[in-house]
């Protein structure tokens, strides 16, 4: 990949960040609008994939990727990352109910969160393909943690709330103020300088950010290694998590096999990673299949699972 064509995406990445600001500048969002815009991020992602078939030659000259092996090494690292980044939808959740954010400032730290985890994930992705390349050994400690993450992810039942020690810190530095302010990430009472609330929800969410990177980059590492594609398919996840967010933040309790399935796909992964070297290294055909398979699965267990609660619930009211 030269310079000029990372300075395109670049461009390009700006421009539909720019066009997620214009879409909520009311800072109302109906879910109506969210599940249209959702469907236009996932809709524009197929599009890319297929500007990679048509165009690899001309993207990267030099790669050792097939048009058709570049084109499925997105969209599974692009399916991977989407999969994962709706473990961030439920902790956005607690994050906003947790701080009591008013839905007016919701998309705005969501805007910001997005906006820093682009930017995180680039620095991680540069220093990761830097890593592997002269240390080879790294992709069997990152399969390692991914199996970890996998298995703490299935038995880890503190979702109730957060007590992150990036506030603790701040709390002792500064005084923060008891009601928001709008977007203000500072306010003076009584002449003294207070930070605000949604200053800490924010810091929050860059927290967040942090940790959920740490577990999306060896993923999608374990896909393909391809600096290109591994940033292109971080990029084109995290700009429809915000529409995505809004039509699910009424539904979200309701996917009780999506952390079992995140937790499959963790492990899974992983140990994709540590074969990639081997002879029983697995496809890119057959980890897109298994994330398709076992998403689908969850989300349908999901949805009877729900249904089956409302039909008991009937049940006993009518007894009643």
């Amino acid at each position: 990949m030269t310079p000029s064509m990372y300075s395109l995406f670049f461009a390009f990445t700006v421009l539909l960040v720019l066009v997620d600001i214009w879409q909520t500048r009311n800072g109302q969002i109906t879910i109506k609008k969210a599940a249209l815009w959702s469907i236009f991020w996932f809709l524009l992602a197929f599009a890319f994939a297929v500007f990679i078939y048509y165009f690899w030659a001309e993207i990267d000259p030099a790669s050792t990727y097939t048009a058709p092996q570049a084109s499925t090494a997105f969209i599974t690292g692009y399916l991977l990352e989407k999969s994962l980044s709706v473990d961030n939808l439920f902790v956005f959740a607690i994050i906003f109910s947790q701080y009591s954010v008013p839905n007016e400032l919701r998309p705005r730290a969501l805007l910001l969160g997005v906006i820093g985890a682009l930017i995180l994930r680039g620095v991680l992705i540069v220093v990761g393909v830097h890593l592997l390349d002269q240390f080879q050994w790294l992709f069997y400690v990152f399969a390692a943690f991914l199996v970890w993450t996998g298995i703490h992810l299935a038995i880890d039942k503190s979702d109730d709330e957060l007590n992150p020690w990036p506030e603790k810190l701040i709390r002792k530095l500064t005084s923060v103020s008891d009601t928001y302010q709008g977007t203000k990430l500072v306010t003076r009472v009584n002449g003294r300088r207070f930070i605000t609330p949604f200053a800490i929800v924010l810091v929050v969410i860059a927290f967040t950010d942090v940790l959920f990177a740490l577990d999306s980059i060896p993923a999608i590492f374990a896909v393909t290694h391809q600096p290109f594609l591994v940033l292109a398919a971080n990029v084109f996840a995290l700009l429809g998590l915000r529409s995505l967010y809004f039509v699910l933040q009424g539904m979200i309790d309701k996917f009780i096999y999506l952390k079992p399935a995140l937790s499959f796909i963790m492990v899974f992964i992983g140990v994709k990673m540590a074969l990639v070297h081997t002879s029983w290294a697995i496809p890119t055909p057959v980890s897109l299949t298994v994330l398709l398979v076992t998403m689908s699965i969850a989300v349908i267990l999901s949805v009877f699972a729900d249904k089956r609660k409302g039909l008991n619930k009937n049940e006993i009211m009518q007894k009643n």
